[in-house]
């Protein structure tokens, strides 16, 4: 692979801003009310009360960009130039966002922000703006690594595969880890494979270097100039595997496969993906999986924004939580689609680590109020940045990812553990 971190040259700020949005996304930001309705649910409001930077300003400044280069008066008069000052606060603004989706799934008016965002700082990216910080050295490091860390593929299964499961050359399951779960939360990449061999049915992985970056940092940071070249990769490791169902227990990761990767690849993935709880849940039902040691504790379990609002699965890891026996499960006030972002999202957290850390922060404290004995995860940008934020908190409670949690329990049935 190749990738080039520098900034392309600018395009001029009088070029139309209509170009790189769909159809229904020029109606979506024609349709804003700018009723205020969002601002209850976005999290950057929570923690940092800035108006300039709410969803409804956004959208207003951007249709403003919109009226001064592809208005009417711009096509009789020839396009306004705009302060860049104006764009560059833009930039920062929609850079700020963790594109949780909150705001949109209260949009009196129904538009789609989860996916707005993302390519309305593509569009900063195309006039030199974006992305904001290091995020510009994606695309070079990601190219050079396969990852967004930096970090050597060979660092990438070896500290915390488990040497006792077996992962076969050719197989229906494909499990694919993930960069942030394999380098930032490896206790639940652990948690996933530990519970794959439990369950028993052969499954497959790529070797390390080959277990490139899905694309979603690039897609959500809006790079998007290697994608289709990552996608293809991928997808042409994961058929020669024989792969049908390829699993994933990151949700930003099951987002781009299952929204974008077809698209990138221009046709229908030759394979279905899956989140892991989905897969576990499905052989915890038929048998394939039974958690026998008790569990008498009270769990919470925290929504991720891209697999609540993303992609819709919900309930598969509550029935896979329900199915711990003796375990009590509990509910946040704002769950499934109203979930409150935790901060990690967005690729935001390494820019605007301190919104990050007190978005976190709103959620352990939750957690801690309606005395729950566990804080259960299932995302591993969550995973770090919630334990990051817990660090000098006076709130404190044990984080668990889901799957790290099952393969605690099944871990302990095997060694004989009471």
């Amino acid at each position: 692979m190749t990738g080039n971190g520098e900034k392309k040259k600018a395009a001029p700020n009088d070029r139309s801003f209509t170009k790189g949005l769909s159809p229904l996304q020029l109606i979506e930001i024609d349709a804003c009310t700018q009723c205020g309705e969002c601002l209850k649910y976005c999290p950057v409001q929570d923690v940092t009360g800035n108006p300039l930077i709410s969803p409804p300003e956004k959208i207003r400044v951007f249709r403003e960009f919109i009226k001064a280069t592809d208005g009417l008066k711009a096509r009789l008069l020839g396009p306004q130039l705009i302060d860049r000052k104006l764009l560059e606060d833009f930039t920062k603004a929609v850079y700020e966002c963790t594109t949780c989706g909150a705001c949109g799934q209260h949009c009196t008016v129904g538009i789609f922000t989860q996916r707005l965002w993302p390519m309305l700082r593509k569009e900063m990216v195309r006039r030199g703006l974006g992305p904001i910080g290091p995020q510009v050295n994606l695309p070079k490091v990601i190219g050079e690594t396969g990852n967004p860390y930096n970090r050597l593929a060979a660092e990438r299964f070896a500290p915390w595969f488990p040497e006792h499961v077996k992962v076969v050359d050719r197989a229906d399951i494909g499990y694919y880890a993930g960069c942030t779960g394999a380098y930032e939360a490896t206790p639940m990449v652990r948690g996933d494979v530990l519970v794959l061999g439990a369950i028993g049915e052969p499954f497959t992985m790529l070797p390390a270097e080959d277990e490139v970056c899905c694309g979603f940092p690039l897609f959500i940071t809006g790079q998007h100039d290697m994608l289709e070249d990552l996608v293809s990769r991928l997808v042409a490791a994961y058929q020669a595997k024989a792969v049908k169902t390829l699993l994933c227990s990151c949700p930003c990761c099951v987002n781009i496969m299952s929204r974008d990767w077809p698209l990138f690849y221009k046709k229908e993935l030759p394979f279905k993906i899956r989140h892991i709880t989905q897969f576990v849940a499905a052989s915890m039902k038929s048998g394939k999986l039974a958690i026998k040691r008790e569990l008498r504790e009270r769990l919470i379990y925290h929504d991720p924004c891209y697999l609540s609002r993303g992609v819709g699965i919900m309930e598969e890891p509550r029935a896979v939580l329900r199915g711990i026996p003796g375990a009590e499960l509990l509910e946040f006030d704002r769950n499934r689609l109203e979930s409150r972002c935790c901060g990690a999202g967005g690729a935001a957290r390494k820019i605007f680590s301190e919104n990050a850390i007190e978005m976190g922060r709103h959620t352990i404290a939750e957690a801690v109020e309606k005395k729950a004995d566990k804080l259960v995860l299932s995302c591993p940008a969550c995973y770090a940045k919630v334990n990051e934020a817990m660090v000098g908190y006076d709130k404190q409670i044990e984080i668990v990812d889901i799957m790290e949690l099952l393969a605690k329990m099944i871990e302990a049935v095997d060694s004989g553990t009471p």
